[in-house]
C-alpha cells in the first residue's frame, strides 16, 4: 500500500505532504481546488511521462516522492532488474526539471522511466475517466477476460503464444526459403559457373609468387645465363680456377697437418671449403644449364599468372581467398540443391507447430468462454447491486485469424433497459453507466490481479443519489482487501470513507498553493455538509450529515 506522498513545486502545489493509510482514503475539495494536479503528479510518480509544464512558476523543480509498502507483494525481480536496493518500504522519487529533463530513482538508485512504471504496475493501479475510455476500446475486453480467468487460463495462454512465436518463426523461414528459391535457377547456374572456373584452374596455394619468380628469370635469362656462366668459369674452369687453386692449396696444408694441431685445424677449414666450393660448383652449373627457356614457356608461364590474378581480383586478392570461395560456393549450391527437402522439412515443422497451436487455442478459447461465463454472471449481480437493475451484461465472442493471443477476439455487450437486445457496451453506455460497469469490473477483478493499492479519480461522475450510496458501499468492500484512495465530489460516497482528506486552495494575491488537510470527525461532518449544501451550511445539513456517517 501507498503510506506518504509528497508534492514540491507541482504546478499550484507548492509544499504537500500526506500520509496516508489501509482501507477507504477519500479525498473530497470544491471544484478548482487541484484535485486533478495531485493525481497527475501521482500519475507521474508512478511512471507516467513527465510535462514539464507542470513544475510551479519560479521553481527550478518539481519534487514529487511516494513511500509504498509492498507487503506481501514479491517486487524483488523488478527490484533486481534496475539494480535497485530491495529495501522495504520502497520509496520512489520523480524530479521534472522545468528545463525538460526528468529523474526516476528507486531506494535512491536512478532507473529508467520503463522499469519505474514496470514497477509501479503492481503498487497501484490509477482509475479514471481514460479507464472509462479503455473499456470503450473492445481491443482491451480480452485482457480484461483474461485477467479474470486466473492462473489456468494464464499458463495456456502463454502456451499459446510460445507455440505461435516457434510457427511464426518457422513459417518466416519458409517464407525467406521460397524467396531465395525463386532466384536459385540464375543463382546455380551462376555458382556452378564460377565453381568450375575456379576448379579449372586448379590452383595451388603459394603458385602466384612461384609464377613471379619463374617469370622474371624467364625475363632476365641472358643476363642470367651469362653472370652464371662465368661465375662458372672462375670457380670451376680449369688449372687455375678457383676449385683447382683451393684443392691445391688443401693438398699442400694436408702434407704439413700432423705437425701441430693449428695447423691441422686450418686444414680442416680449407678442406670444408673446398668441398662446400666444389658443391656450389656443381649446383651452378646445373643452374646454368637449366636457364634456357623457350619463348613458348615464358608465354605460357606469363598465360597462367594473368589467369591466377584475374581469379583473385574477381574472388578475394589472394589464392587462399580464392579456394574460400569455392568452398562456400559448393556450400551454397548444395544448399540449393538441397533446398526441395528444406522446403518439405519446413513444412513438417509448420504443420506440427498448427496442430499443436490449433489444440492450445481451442482449449484457451474454451476457458475463456468459461471465465466469460462466470465473469457476466458475477458482473449482472454486481451491477445489479449498484442500482443498474435491468441491466445485462455478457461477452461476444468472434474468430479471428491465428494471432499470439490465440483466435478469439471478445467485445462487451450490454442491454441497459429491459427487453433491449444486447448491444456493444461502446455503442450503449453513459458516463454513469460505465463508472457502474467499471467498478463492478474492478471489484471483481481486484480480487485475482494482486494490485494492492487503487486509486479512483472521480469515478462517481454521472451517478447520484442511491446510486451513489451504493458505489460508496462498493469502494468500502473493496477497501477490505485493497487500499482505496478516491476522489470524489459525493457525499454519499465521502462518508464511507475510513479515512477522510480535504483539497483546499489558497491565494494571497501573488501565488496560489494547493493542500491536502486530513480531517477530524467534526470537520469531516462540515465537509459532508458542504458536499450536501454548498457553500451555506445549516444545522439540518451538518444533521443530515451526521446521519449520512452513521449509516
Amino acid at each position: 500500500m501507498i503510506s506518504y506522498i509528497e508534492i514540491r513545486d507541482f504546478a499550484i502545489v507548492k509544499d504537500l505532504k500526506l500520509d496516508l493509510f489501509p482501507g477507504l482514503n477519500v479525498i473530497t475539495g470544491e471544484t478548482g481546488a487541484g484535485k486533478s494536479v495531485i493525481i497527475e503528479a501521482v500519475s507521474m510518480v508512478l511512471g507516467a511521462r513527465a510535462d514539464s509544464e507542470y513544475v510551479r512558476t519560479g521553481a527550478e523543480k518539481a519534487v514529487i516522492t511516494l513511500i509504498a509498502d509492498p507487503e506481501d507483494l514479491d517486487i524483488s525481480q523488478e527490484l533486481d532488474e534496475m539494480g535497485a536496493p530491495s529495501d522495504t518500504p520502497v520509496i520512489i522519487k520523480r524530479e521534472i526539471w522545468a528545463a525538460g529533463r526528468s529523474m526516476c530513482r528507486v531506494n535512491g538508485m536512478p532507473v529508467p522511466l520503463s522499469m519505474l512504471a514496470k514497477l509501479c504496475k503492481k503498487l497501484a493501479d490509477i482509475h479514471g475517466q481514460y479507464d472509462q475510455q479503455s473499456l470503450l476500446d473492445p481491443s482491451n475486453h480480452i485482457n480484461i477476460l483474461d485477467l479474470y480467468g486466473g492462473k489456468q487460463l494464464k499458463t495456456v495462454k502463454k502456451m499459446v503464444s510460445d507455440i505461435y512465436k516457434s510457427y511464426a518463426a518457422v513459417s518466416s523461414e519458409l517464407m525467406a526459403l521460397n524467396r531465395r528459391t525463386a532466384q536459385n535457377a540464375r543463382q546455380k547456374e551462376l555458382l556452378a559457373f564460377e565453381v568450375q572456373e575456379i576448379d579449372s584452374a586448379g590452383l595451388k596455394p603459394g603458385e602466384d609468387a612461384e609464377l613471379e619468380e619463374r617469370i622474371s628469370m624467364m625475363e632476365n635469362s641472358e643476363s642470367i645465363l651469362s653472370a652464371l656462366s662465368d661465375a662458372h668459369e672462375k670457380l670451376f674452369g680449369g688449372d687455375y680456377s678457383a676449385v683447382s687453386l683451393l684443392g691445391s692449396a688443401m693438398s699442400q696444408l694436408d702434407g704439413i697437418s700432423s705437425y701441430s694441431s693449428e695447423i691441422s685445424e686450418l686444414s680442416e677449414r680449407v678442406s670444408g671449403a673446398y668441398y662446400d666450393l666444389e658443391d656450389a660448383s656443381r649446383q651452378l652449373r646445373s643452374l646454368r644449364d637449366s636457364v634456357s627457356f623457350s619463348p613458348e614457356e615464358l608465354d605460357e608461364a606469363v598465360e597462367r599468372l594473368e589467369l591466377i590474378n584475374g581469379l583473385k581480383r574477381k574472388f578475394g586478392g589472394s589464392i587462399e581467398s580464392v579456394l574460400e570461395y569455392a568452398e562456400k560456393s559448393r556450400q551454397s549450391l548444395s544448399e540449393i540443391e538441397n533446398s526441395e527437402d528444406m522446403v518439405k522439412d519446413l513444412e513438417k515443422k509448420i504443420s506440427y507447430y498448427r496442430q499443436q497451436y490449433d489444440l492450445a487455442a481451442e482449449r484457451l478459447s474454451s476457458l475463456r468462454h468459461d471465465a466469460a461465463g462466470q465473469l457476466r454472471d458475477r458482473i449482472n449481480t454486481e451491477l445489479s447491486e449498484l442500482n443498474f437493475k435491468n441491466a445485462r451484461f455478457d461477452a461476444s465472442f468472434a474468430k479471428t485469424g491465428v494471432t499470439e493471443n490465440g483466435t478469439d477476439s471478445v467485445e462487451f455487450m450490454i442491454s441497459a433497459n429491459a427487453g433491449e437486445e444486447l448491444r456493444p457496451l461502446a455503442k450503449v453506455a453513459s458516463g454513469g453507466e460505465l463508472s457502474r460497469i467499471m467498478l463492478a469490473l474492478k471489484r471483481i477483478t481486484g480480487d485475482v490481479d494482486g494490485i494492492p493499492t487503487m486509486i479512483f479519480d472521480e469515478i462517481d461522475s454521472g451517478i447520484s443519489g442511491a446510486t451513489a450510496g451504493v458505489v460508496g458501499e462498493k469502494l468500502r468492500s473493496i477497501a477490505q482487501r485493497h487500499q482505496i484512495i478516491c476522489i470524489t465530489h459525493l457525499p454519499q460516497i465521502a462518508a464511507k470513507g475510513q479515512h477522510h482528506y480535504r483539497i483546499e486552495k489558497h491565494s494571497d494575491g501573488i501565488s496560489t498553493q494547493t493542500t491536502v488537510v486530513p480531517l477530524s470527525e467534526e470537520e469531516r461532518v462540515e465537509e459532508i455538509a458542504r458536499l450536501m449544501s454548498g457553500a451555506a451550511i445549516t444545522d439540518a445539513a451538518r444533521s443530515a450529515a451526521r446521519e449520512l456517517i452513521a449509516q
